[in-house]
């Protein structure tokens, strides 16, 4: 036993080693091979090596491929994020000081400003998080060692490389996330050599520093999508106790069908909107049902998640002056907005816990924190920001 005991420490770092340099082989014989699928789609050895000289894997970019917020997360969180009061409140600050240039996308595009500003503010909090992954360095990751999607990675690592050869941005102001996207609206490389426009007419396509080119370009993609201009995307409804018929964004039913079904608006009042539409359920049968239409696919084809699509809707309709969701979301245990989870954050701090910088943004240190607390207070350790837990940091029950 004790020899196996002493080993075991040995024997870790050395699969670690082992591990590490088979990923960096891979990697580098991974670069090989891209090196001449790029040439194939006209990207220069000489644009090739210098962009690529230096890069090592970051296999973080893996770890957060399979831990992506619009498919783990409850959608109540996700909400409560990206469309609470402090959200709405500074979209709508953009919304007057970037009037004339969302005026002019909206005439052009025929996608009205408050669904633009909405993208801009879930997408990168109005230019305040682009993204920190310099962009061939995580593409080249995802196209070399990711478990799945290689293909995804390397068509927009290539098409990164095709926006350096073009000169259309410099190689340092290609950061985003770890998937490629990046600027004001996270265009990820393929979609920005499709669809992005010049918006301020100087004959360049800057999403990153050009406000806008990224608003424009937004528009443009919407209006691509099949926006329809003047149509709703959606609203709220009342579903009858006892409903099992279809539920999801598809498949779409004429609304005279859902009327048939009962379902109304949440106010009470009648159906109305041209076009099929279907019967949104994004928290199951107990929580908020919405009816949405072609504009809602538009904003789903975004990203391609129902929380993405969702969360882009509703804050549209706040900064219309409209109310958010109204039904009751099936949890015991809301979620913070972003002032709540900096104050749980200070509470935190304040009791001895490094969890950074109290910006509001839940990372591992605030998580770890969290799940102590819970523990604590006999809760199940989540490491979830939820109303319990800053209750009983504030009402000093620890």
């Amino acid at each position: 036993m004790r020899a196996f005991h002493f080993a075991l420490p040995l024997a870790l770092p050395l699969a670690l080693f082992a591990s590490a340099a088979s990923a960096q082989g891979k990697f580098q014989s991974c670069l090989s091979g891209l090196r001449s699928a790029a040439a194939e789609r006209g990207v220069s050895g000489t644009t090739f090596d210098r962009a690529m000289a230096g890069v090592e894997p970051e296999m973080k970019v893996i770890e957060a491929m399979n831990n992506q917020p619009e498919f783990k997360t409850p959608i109540w969180d996700y909400l409560g994020t990206l469309v609470d009061e402090e959200k709405v409140a500074e979209g709508r600050a953009m919304l007057r000081q970037h009037a004339s240039t969302l005026a002019a996308a909206e005439k052009r595009f025929g996608v009205d400003r408050h669904t633009i500003a909405a993208v801009w503010g879930v997408e990168s909090d109005f230019g305040n998080a682009k993204g920190r992954w310099p962009l061939v360095q995580s593409l080249a990751t995802g196209a070399c060692l990711a478990p799945r999607r290689n293909a995804f990675f390397r068509g927009e690592l290539i098409a990164t490389l095709q926006i350096i050869q073009r000169g259309d941005l410099r190689p340092e102001q290609l950061m985003g996330s770890w998937a490629g996207a990046f600027g004001h609206t996270q265009f990820i490389p393929s979609t920005y050599m499709r669809l992005a426009v010049d918006g301020d007419g100087d004959g360049r396509r800057d999403l990153v520093d050009s406000i806008p080119d990224a608003l424009h370009s937004t528009a443009n993609f919407m209006a691509k999508a099949g926006w329809v201009t003047g149509a709703t995307w959606g609203y709220e409804v009342r579903v009858p106790r006892g409903y099992s018929g279809n539920s999801g964004r598809n498949p779409k039913r004429p609304v005279s069908h859902w009327a048939g079904q009962g379902i109304v608006k949440f106010d009470g009042s009648a159906l109305n909107g041209t076009g099929n539409a279907g019967l949104l359920m994004p928290a199951g049968r107990n929580g908020p049902a919405f009816l949405v239409f072609k504009n809602y696919d538009a904003a789903y084809s975004y990203n391609g998640a129902d929380s993405y699509a969702l969360a882009i809707s509703l804050l549209s309709d706040r900064l219309r002056g409209r109310p958010g969701v109204q039904g009751d979301w099936p949890t015991d245990d809301l979620p913070l907005s972003r002032e709540q989870r900096r104050e749980l954050q200070r509470l935190l701090i304040a009791r001895g816990y490094d969890v950074g910088e109290p910006d509001g943004a839940v990372g591992s240190l605030t998580r770890a924190a969290i799940r102590d607390i819970e523990g604590k207070i006999g809760m199940q350790q989540t490491g979830r920001p939820g109303e319990k837990v800053l209750r009983a940091l504030k009402g000093g029950r620890l």
